[in-house]
């Protein structure tokens, strides 16, 4: 009998072609690695998935969700509407772009922002809601949207978990007010790091285009290239935002596969939700009544009050079995400087800390096969005491 531990099981693992890999090798043989006709290329291909609504790659999603606020102009302590289950990112940029974040806890059925909470939420200083769409599950954009009407609001989508994902029949990106998407190496698609903003104003494609570089009112491609010129105009100071050519080498070639990513994501969290379907331990994630495409950027199961363990018991026994699961995540509101400096208490979102406690997530990644997640499964229900 063998003494050697299985293979290690990430809970994430991105999927590069090797048509990716020839592309990124092609890109640095041809000299311009930077911005240039490669990320153009991406940025193109991301505007027609779209449908039309202009893509602008950055260098994250944190980049985009920054450089997006700030073409609201906001003022001083001007309010921002959000979720304190996100990456703490969301909160950040809303922090670094002069404004105030203001929480809405969660539904505790979809852990998406609990839509019936936001409109008590408003004040006079509030300029925008900014929904996450958690783990992939579009949130309620028609009572979103219809709220920021009513009451003159701008929407800022978070959506670094729900690129490929569709509300009611429309794809996500596709209409809409301002959109982030991800390209981190956990995400549905990668550029290694990156990300993109969405929208259809032409004032905020000029806004984010000299946000994202230096505030220069000019391409890298428009400056160097042939028959460019080097001149250039600086309408404001602007960050070092940009995504390069190498990035979206990878791009170019993940974008075309996201669908089959998504494919594979879908059918391997579907037989999760079977295999745990009348585990009592656990509470599965859940879908909302309304029409949607779950992009499946995260599976996320929550310990019940029936669980015999804790949640970061389980997630260091899963490790000791060389199966690595993912915190996604704890409430942002239980942050220390948040909490110095907003005065939030643990207990102001119930529904958000108590998630923020019980949640984990499994291995979730196109390539995954049925034997690993055999494994997944076997060693969850070994750990649970479910034998």
């Amino acid at each position: 009998m063998s003494d050697t531990p299985p293979p290690f099981i990430p809970f994430s693992k991105p999927n590069i072609s090797e048509a990716a890999i020839e592309e990124v090798v092609s890109c640095l043989r041809s000299g311009w690695i930077t911005s240039g006709p490669r990320m153009q290329r991406f940025e193109d291909m991301l505007t027609a998935y779209h449908e039309g609504r202009r893509a602008l790659c950055v260098s994250s999603a944190t980049a985009g969700l920054h450089a997006a606020l700030l073409t609201l102009g906001l003022q001083s302590d001007e309010e921002i509407i959000t979720t304190p289950l996100t990456f703490v990112a969301t909160l950040n940029t809303i922090v670094l772009a002069g404004g105030k974040p203001v929480l809405v806890d969660i539904d505790p059925t979809t852990l998406n922002i609990n839509v019936n909470q936001i409109e008590r939420a408003i004040t006079p200083r509030t300029r925008a809601i900014m929904p996450v769409h958690f783990a992939g599950l579009p949130a309620d954009l028609d009572a979103i949207y219809s709220i920021a009407k009513k009451h003159g609001l701008r929407v800022v989508e978070d959506c670094a978990h729900a690129i490929g994902a569709s509300y009611k029949g429309k794809r996500i990106g596709s209409f809409g007010d301002l959109q982030v998407m991800s390209f981190h190496p956990n995400k549905n698609i990668t550029t290694g790091e990156g990300g993109a903003v969405i929208t259809d104003s032409i004032d905020t494609v000029y806004a984010i285009e000299c946000l994202r570089f230096h505030g220069i009112d000019r391409t890298a491609a428009e400056r160097m290239g042939k028959g460019g010129s080097q001149y250039y105009d600086v309408v404001g100071p602007g960050y070092k935002y940009n995504l390069t050519d190498m990035q979206a080498s990878l791009g170019i070639h993940q974008l075309p596969e996201l669908g089959n990513y998504i494919e594979a994501r879908t059918r391997i969290a579907k037989r999760y939700m079977e295999a745990f379907a009348d585990w009592p331990e656990l509470v599965l994630p859940a879908a909302p009544d309304y029409a949607h495409t779950h992009a499946w950027h995260l599976f996320t199961p929550r310990l019940s009050d029936k669980a015999a363990v804790g949640r970061d018991w389980l997630i260091e026994a899963m490790k000791r079995e060389n199966i690595g699961v993912g915190l996604h995540y704890q409430a942002a509101h239980v942050f220390s400087w948040y909490r110095r400096n907003f005065g939030w208490q643990p207990g102001d979102m119930p529904n958000a800390l108590q998630a923020g406690e019980r949640i984990f997530s499994l291995p979730l990644f196109p390539t995954m096969t049925d034997g690993e997640q055999e494994r997944v499964i076997k060693t969850l229900e070994k750990i649970l005491h479910k034998r």
